[in-house]
C-alpha cells in the first residue's frame, strides 16, 4: 500500500545555492587546501563564538583529533556517557585509552555528574559530555569535577549545532567542541565535522594533525613539494566541495533553527495528556536545545511494546529513528571486551529500548507535527490492546 505524503525522519535541505557552490569550486584550481574551507571555519567560529573552528572529515575524527594532539593514550580513562552514539567511544578506543562509561539522567538524557564523580581516578584524563539530541550537559557540575581532576572537558555537540548554555554556544565550554555535519543533521556539508576551541596552541596542532601533520601547509612552502612531518597525523581534511556546501547551508542556518524550535514545540503540544510518553523539556535551568529531534520514551516497565508502535507509525507514513540502540557498554564490542553487563546502567537501558525518535526538522509541513502526534496516539492505543 501506497502511504500519501510520508514524513520522513530527515532529509537534507539542498537548493540551488549549494549546488551552484559546488559547482564553482568545481571549475575552479583547488578542491582541498583552499580557501573555501578557511572562509567556511571563520563564518562558524563567528557564529559559535569560538576564537578558532578547524574543518575535518567527520566528527568521529574530530574528537579523536583532540583525544590524539593531547596525547591520550594506553593507561589513561576517559569518561563518557552510556547513551551516545558508539563513536564518541570509539574515539577513546582508537587512541588505545580506556572509555569509562557514566549512566544518565532520566529527564534529560545527559550524563549524570553524580555518576561521573564515582568514577573519577587519577588515571581520567578526559570527560566528554554528550549534549543529547541538542540539549547541553550540566556544563557547570562537571567543569567543577574536572578542574581538581586535572581533566578536561571535550563536548560532543554532534546533535547540539546553536545550542545555549548560560548564554554561550554548546563547543565553547569546554576545551574544545565537536560538530557534525551528517546529512541529518542540522546542516550538512554531505559528510564532515568541526572543531572549535579558543586554545591557540590547539588549534594550530589540530590543522597541523588533520594533514598528517605537516609543518608547512600548501601555502606555505617555498619549495613546491618539500615539507617535514612533525608527528603523527592523519588524512582527516575537509574538501572544497564539502566546504562550499557548508557555507551555503549557514545561510538558511537561522530559519531552519526557528522551523526547528517550532515544530518541536508543536509536536510537544500534540503528545501533552499521553502519560504513557515521556518527553524531555527542552529548556531546563541553563541549558536550551537545539531541537534535534523529539524522543517520545515509553514506560519503565516496557509494558508497551516499542516496535509494535513503531511499526504503526511506519504504517501511518510517519519515519522514525532511535538515539541509540543500546546503551554502549552493552554493545558486543565493549561488553565483552570490558565485561559490562545488562543492570549496570538503568536509565541508559530504560532509554535505548523504549526510545522513539519522530522528527520536527525543516522538511515537515504545516500541520505535520500535529498528525505525527495524533499517529502516536493511535499506535500507543494499538499497542496497549496487543
Amino acid at each position: 500500500m501506497t502511504i500519501e505524503n510520508p514524513i520522513p525522519f530527515g532529509r537534507p535541505q539542498m537548493g540551488q545555492a549549494e549546488i551552484d557552490a559546488v559547482v564553482q569550486v568545481l571549475s575552479g584550481p583547488q578542491l582541498v587546501h583552499g580557501p573555501v574551507a578557511k572562509a567556511f571555519e571563520q563564518r562558524f567560529a563567528a557564529r559559535a563564538g569560538a576564537k578558532h573552528a578547524i574543518t575535518v572529515s567527520s566528527c568521529t575524527t574530530g574528537l579523536h583529533l583532540v583525544l590524539h594532539v593531547h596525547d591520550i593514550g594506553p593507561g589513561d580513562e576517559v569518561i563518557v556517557p552510556a547513551m551516545t552514539h558508539v563513536a564518541t567511544a570509539n574515539a577513546v578506543e582508537y587512541c588505545r585509552a580506556k572509555p569509562v562509561f557514566a549512566d544518565i539522567l532520566p529527564d534529560s538524557g545527559n550524563i549524570d555528574p553524580a555518576h561521573v564523580q564515582s568514577l573519577l581516578t587519577p588515571a581520567t584524563r578526559a570527560i566528554i559530555p554528550v549534549h543529547y539530541l541538542g540539549l547541553p550537559c550540566d556544563m557547570d557540575r562537571l567543569e567543577a569535577l574536572a578542574r581538581p581532576a586535572n581533566a578536561f572537558l571535550l563536548e560532543d555537540c554532534a546533535l547540539a549545532l546553536d545550542a545555549d548554555y548560560d548564554g554561550r554556544k554548546a563547543g565553547t565550554l569546554g576545551l574544545a567542541g565537536t560538530f557534525s555535519f551528517y546529512p541529518a543533521k542540522h546542516m550538512t556539508t554531505a559528510e564532515g565535522g568541526m572543531i572549535i576551541t579558543d586554545d591557540d596552541n590547539l588549534a594550530q596542532r589540530l590543522g597541523r594533525a588533520k594533514a598528517f601533520s605537516y609543518d608547512r601547509g600548501l601555502g606555505e612552502r617555498t619549495k613546491p613539494g618539500i615539507y617535514d612531518v612533525v608527528g603523527l597525523g592523519f588524512n582527516y581534511r575537509m574538501s572544497e566541495v564539502h566546504a562550499a556546501i557548508g557555507l551555503a547551508q549557514m545561510d538558511r542556518l537561522d530559519e531552519i533553527q526557528k522551523v526547528r524550535a517550532r515544530n518541536y514545540a508543536a509536536l510537544r503540544d500534540s503528545l501533552a495528556g499521553l502519560d504513557e510518553v515521556t518527553v524531555f523539556a527542552p529548556q531546563q535551568g541553563k541549558a536550551r536545545s537545539s531541537h534535534y529531534c523529539l524522543n517520545a520514551i515509553l514506560p519503565h516497565d516496557r509494558s508497551i511494546d516499542r516496535d509494535a508502535v513503531v511499526q504503526s507509525l511506519n504504517a501511518q507514513g510517519i519515519g522514525t529513528s532511535v538515539h541509540y540502540p543500546s546503551a554502549v557498554p552493552l554493545f558486543t564490542f565493549y561488553r565483552e571486551k570490558y565485561g559490562y553487563r545488562p543492570g549496570q546502567f538503568p536509565v541508559a537501558e530504560w532509554m535505548a529500548e523504549q526510545t522513539i525518535s519522530l522528527p520536527v526538522g525543516p522538511h515537515l509541513h504545516d500541520g505535520d507535527p500535529e498528525r505525527i502526534g495524533a499517529a502516536m496516539k493511535t499506535a500507543i492505543m494499538q499497542a496497549k490492546r496487543q
